[in-house]
């Protein structure tokens, strides 16, 4: 399975962390403990933040390759991440996102590049301008306030399908 690893400004890749795992609750072994975190504070220092991520990378490691997701390119995290790209072993995308992250964890289970691509389809298809009209303004269901255990499984596994 492909690692993951998330290095992002401070707190952000713990936030995108802790929404996979929300959006996976029906999945957890989807986003539980497999995606390390890297939150770089902004006076972090640079040797010891890449020995950190370096650990972080060997940590996610299971022989597939790691993808290492980073939020800006060209800013400390960006830069710290760009370091431990290792053609075939260790890839990176700059510009992370939360339909980004979730398509990295369905596709894990193949190879890494075909991972990469999924992640770079999850992000740009997952950024889109929403229209006051159908079908974009989907309205909230009423009625009852928590779905029976059949509807919660449904409703995860349109996640896991669409991703």
């Amino acid at each position: 399975m492909i690692g993951l690893v998330l290095i992002a400004h401070a707190p952000l890749a713990s936030a995108l962390a802790a929404s996979a795992v929300h959006v996976y609750t029906c999945a957890p072994e989807r986003a539980e403990a497999h995606v390390h975190v890297f939150d770089v504070p902004p006076d972090a220092d640079m040797v010891a933040a890449l020995a950190h991520a370096h650990g972080l990378v060997q940590a996610a490691d299971t022989g597939a390759g790691v993808l290492v997701l980073t939020d800006v390119f060209g800013a400390t995290p960006g830069n710290i991440a760009t370091q431990l790209a290792d053609s075939g072993r260790v890839a990176v995308i700059a510009g992370v996102n939360l339909p980004m992250l979730l398509r990295s964890l369905c596709y894990r289970d193949g190879r890494l590049a075909d991972t990469v691509d999924k992640a770079l389809a999850g992000g740009t298809q997952g950024v889109v301008q929403v229209s006051s009209t159908p079908p974009q303004n989907q309205q909230l269901r009423t009625g009852a306030t928590s779905d029976p255990p059949s509807a919660i499984s449904s409703a995860c596994m349109r996640v896991l399908l669409r991703s």
